[in-house]
């Protein structure tokens, strides 16, 4: 099986990619949320995509998502029909509002190019929300002391260590607040094959070796798939201090996805460490089965509004793990 060939990618001379137009980029629009592209930081040509509920309440004010999408950190983009779509129907739902990152993509700009574009996005809400005289188009109806950190695949991923990296800058993220982390199916990996990455190594949506292409492509050069990035359950006692101080986290996954003990695995280390944890694990399906099976969204936006609005048994900050 060609990896590149599954992935419809193909590599240049230079070490960029060139990616398939199969999927759509859709414009700022949407029947069922306010939509706009606001840029982020102009040097890097980031931007995000605003998600708004056509008529959100007055009272209380919405909570604020910062939403990383997936695709193995070298596909996709906020504007991929179905992150798009994805976006709309959680902020309309939920609701909320969601400001989808635009991210920089590897093998052009390896990790943690990702992660320095997600310390951006809090440092941009910032200064957006201790400005008065800021031009955010939703600041009327936001709730900057409930920013949540959410992501998929690889977007959870990226959501895990940016909010390692904002642990370290909590006062002067002020008075933005990050209140939990929605982390879907988060892609990490190791050397070592787990039980589930062997079962399903041919997997339809994921199989080994196409797992195996995104982490060369994406990983910082001479990096094995035991790097930080990669796999923190191997780099624990790095990351020790910055997990301990990390927000409530929901933690989701599939049975039938190759990723599935690694995504049990991390959630466990986060319980060790004293994190809060919901951990919801025992959907059957398929990674990414939420982007094409409608029953699996809607679980999923219901997992985030109990989490998100503490419906999940916590009642508070202080949410203990759905045991795994």
């Amino acid at each position: 099986m060609d990896p590149y060939k599954l992935l419809r990618v193909s590599l240049n001379p230079d070490g960029s990619l060139t990616r398939s137009d199969l999927i759509p980029l859709l414009p700022p629009s949407d029947p069922a949320v306010l939509c706009q592209d606001l840029p982020l930081n102009p040097a890097r040509g980031t931007t995000f995509r605003l998600f708004l509920p056509r008529q959100p309440p007055p009272a209380p004010k919405l909570p604020l998502i910062l939403y990383f999408h997936g695709g193995g950190f070298i596909l996709f983009r906020a504007a991929s029909g179905p992150i798009h779509a994805a976006c709309a129907r959680l902020a309309a739902s939920l609701p909320a509002i969601v400001l989808s990152v635009d991210y920089r993509l590897a093998p052009e700009h390896r990790l943690p190019a990702a992660y320095d574009d997600a310390l951006d996005a809090f440092l941009w809400l910032r200064s957006q929300a201790a400005d008065g005289r800021g031009d955010l188009p939703f600041r009327y109806c936001a709730d900057f002391s409930r920013c949540f950190l959410m992501g998929t695949s690889a977007g959870g991923n990226i959501a895990f260590y940016a909010a390692v990296r904002a642990a370290a800058l909590t006062d002067s993220l002020h008075p933005v607040k990050i209140a939990g982390l929605v982390l879907d199916q988060p892609y990490f990996g190791g050397v070592e094959r787990t039980e589930s990455e062997e079962r399903a190594k041919e997997d339809k949506i994921i199989p080994l070796v196409a797992n195996d292409l995104m982490w060369e492509l994406a990983l910082p050069e001479g990096a094995n798939r035991d790097h930080e990035y990669c796999n923190p359950m191997a780099n624990e006692a790095k990351l020790l201090a910055a997990v301990g101080n990390l927000p409530r986290c929901l933690v989701r996954g599939h049975i039938g996805d190759p990723l599935y003990d690694r995504q049990r695995e991390f959630a466990g280390m986060l319980e060790r460490r004293g994190v809060s944890v919901v951990a919801r694990m025992e959907s059957e399906g398929l990674h990414g089965m939420e982007m094409f099976d409608a029953s699996k969204e809607e679980e999923l936006v219901a997992d985030v509004r109990r989490f998100l609005y503490f419906e999940d048994g916590g009642g508070s900050a202080g949410v203990g793990l759905q045991r795994l």
